[in-house]
């Protein structure tokens, strides 16, 4: 499973994007407000991505922010809620105002969105209500990732979020260690200090 891709944005569409990483280009769907916030094609870029896997295809769903993936997740627990209307919904509003209205039971402002009738509305407020209220009381961060330095640093921190690190663990875990530092020095001496 593909759980995030750096490289840089090959072009860019409201609907998909390309990342070229390592010479592949991997074609991402995004939602607008993840659009709205990419750079310019040629910059560098990292998202946070979603592997749908199907029978008959692979797709990617990326974000640049971890509340927007988390909605997204949450979102995709609903019944006959497909990947593609969840990012359609996403795109609907921004993500604390989206987490905000399901949290407070808004069926009618839910239906401003295209593709969102009557019915579904009322499906995301009973199956998503608790889970978007933590959401919009910011219990995943609001954070806007930023484009990879590129260097081991940025691999470090992801390999202790992946290890089950908050993100704002390892950063601050690897404040203070040479940058110059191989990879897995960087991840021994953060584990060193988060263990400490």
């Amino acid at each position: 499973m593909i759980a995030s891709l750096a490289g840089t944005l090959a072009e860019k569409t409201t609907e998909r994007v390309t990342v070229d990483a390592g010479g592949v280009g991997y074609g991402v769907h995004v939602s607008l407000q993840t659009f709205a916030d990419l750079p310019p094609a040629g910059a560098p870029v990292r998202l946070l991505v979603h592997t749908e896997v199907r029978e008959d295809a692979i797709e990617l769903f990326g974000f640049l922010r971890a509340d927007e993936r988390a909605l997204f997740h949450l979102l995709r627990k609903v019944k006959g809620l497909g990947p593609r209307t969840c990012l359609a919904v996403l795109s609907g509003m921004p993500t604390q105002s989206l987490a905000t209205t399901i949290a407070s039971g808004d069926g009618a402002r839910l239906q401003a969105i295209p593709g969102v009738g009557r019915k579904l509305a009322e499906r995301i407020v009973v199956e998503c209500r608790e889970g978007a209220a933590t959401l919009a009381q910011d219990g995943v961060p609001h954070v806007k990732l930023t484009a990879p330095a590129g260097g081991p640093l940025e691999e470090a921190v992801s390999a202790l979020v992946n290890l089950g690190y908050r993100r704002q663990e390892a950063e601050r875990a690897l404040r203070d260690v040479d940058p110059a530092q191989s990879l897995e020095e960087l991840i021994r001496a953060a584990l060193q200090g988060l263990a400490g």
